[in-house]
Parts: C-alpha cells; structure tokens; sequence
C-alpha cells in the first residue's frame, strides 16, 4: 500500500534519467510505462479471495512499542451491467476505532481500469465513479462528503488505493523497471511512480517453506522526507508476501498471514 504522504507529481529521478541518458544508456534503463491503454497488466494473475496482513508501526524513538492493525482485503468477480468487474473491500482494524477504515472498489476484470471507488475514513465517506474520461463524486451516496468533485486528467491511471493488487499483476522479472500512471483521489493528485525490481530474495514462511521473490523498491521525496517501499512479490504466483518501509523516521511492515487467519468479518455475521 501507498506510504500515506504527498509525493512528487513525478519522481524527479524518473525524469532526470528520461532527459540526460544517452542513447545505450536509455536501452540499459529502459522504463516500461504501465498505462490503462497499453493493456500490459496480467488480469489474470489476481486471484479472487481474502487476503489478511499484519501491519505495524515501529518508532526508533520508543524502541519498546509497536502499532499494530490487522488489513483484510477481499477480491470477488462479480457482474454489473453486464460486464466483469473486480470488486475489492478492504477493512482496516486497529487498537482505535477511529483508525478503522473501509473501502469497496470496483476495476474492469480485462484492463484493471477503475469503475467505482468509495472509502470512509473515520467515519466520513468519500465516493467516486471512475471512467476513461473523469472522476467524479458519486453524488448519489447520501454520505458522501465530496458531493461536487471532479477530477478530468490527461489520460485515464490505475487507484492506489489498489497497489497491492496492481504489484500482483505486473510483469516482473529482472532489471525491470515501471512507471506505473496512479491517482489516489483522496488525497493525491495524479503521476507516474517509479518502481524497480532492483533484484530477488527467498523469503521463509511457515513450516520452513521457502519463496523465491522479485524485489520491487519505490524511492521518493517531498518538502525534505525520503520514502523507501519495499514489496517483496513471489515469482511463482505472483503473490504479495511482505512490504516494509521507511519514512517519516518510521518502519512500516506488512506480512501477509497465512489462510488459516480467521476470517473476523464471517464470524461477526454467524
């Protein structure tokens, strides 16, 4: 998931490298731009299922305490109005309710291009209907607090708010490197981030197991803060097994648990 601060509206390494590389340079760094036009994400690789992952917080500055919440995403293919969608719901629990969150998304099972997008934070609800063309407020959801917003970019871009899935979706292999068109309509405005498989790592699971991993690493800065992400993605199933990052002068971490996690949200309905 997206580190939830501003960044540039395009990394700066991104362009530097675009506009002073020579010719066999360029061939060497050659930067593969993930567009909604260019079709390049395998739709395929997403998997429909939950998907839970421990998150926490840790300060340098107090050592002895972690922050800790639990992320629940859930992706089903359903119809609406005849065509195939992804719809992902994702629940964030913490030790705090006023740091719970939800979100319900809705993608085009044949490109991943965003339909629909509604999330509430601390109890304000902002709701969008995505097309090729626009973002607008999804005005029709009586608690939506955006009634009126409308975003017209240059060319249509993927949700953030759906890395996770989108990192699952993309071609990785070797010296690969991505500009990937984003747009967190929340809280950003629309850019290309830069993301590079800068090699792979085995990582270990439970009873010993062992997955070969690509390493996909995002760098960025804003007014003076440096971000690193780092998404270690299986080759295999093209499965997202863990995330860390820095900012801020904190650590993010995220691992995926296991399919025997329970699934909290059915045993609330029972």
């Amino acid at each position: 998931m997206k580190v939830n601060i501003p960044v540039t509206t395009i990394i700066a390494a991104f362009a530097a490298l675009v506009l002073s590389v020579q010719p066999k340079a360029a061939s060497a760094q050659k930067i593969d731009t993930i567009r909604l036009s260019d079709k390049r994400l395998n739709t395929s690789a997403l998997k429909p299922g939950m998907r839970q992952y421990l998150v926490y917080f840790q300060m340098p500055k107090s050592p002895k305490q972690l922050r800790l919440s639990l992320w629940m995403r859930n992706t089903e293919i359903i119809d609406r109005n005849g065509q195939q969608v992804f719809a992902t719901s994702q629940h964030w629990y913490t030790g705090d309710t006023t740091g719970y969150r939800t979100a319900y998304s809705l993608n085009r099972v044949s490109d991943f291009a965003p339909v629909y997008h509604s999330e509430t934070v601390n109890g304000k609800n902002k709701s969008f209907n995505w097309s090729a063309q626009e973002v607008v407020s999804a005005d029709t959801v009586a608690a939506n607090t955006l009634k009126g917003f409308k975003a017209s970019p240059a060319e249509p871009y993927f949700n953030w708010n759906l890395d996770i899935e989108t990192f699952e979706m993309l071609p990785l292999a070797a010296g690969k490197q991505f500009a990937i068109n984003f747009y967190d309509a929340v809280s950003n405005t629309p850019e290309y981030a830069l993301y590079k498989v800068t090699g792979s790592e085995i990582v270990g699971t439970l009873n010993q197991e062992k997955i070969d991993c690509w390493k996909l690493v995002n760098e960025s800065d804003h007014k003076g803060t440096h971000a690193t992400q780092i998404f270690w993605i299986s080759k295999k199933g093209h499965e997202f097994i863990k995330e860390e990052d820095s900012f801020n002068g904190m650590h993010r971490y995220k691992v995926k648990l296991p399919a025997a996690a329970p699934d909290i949200l059915l045993a609330l309905k029972q």
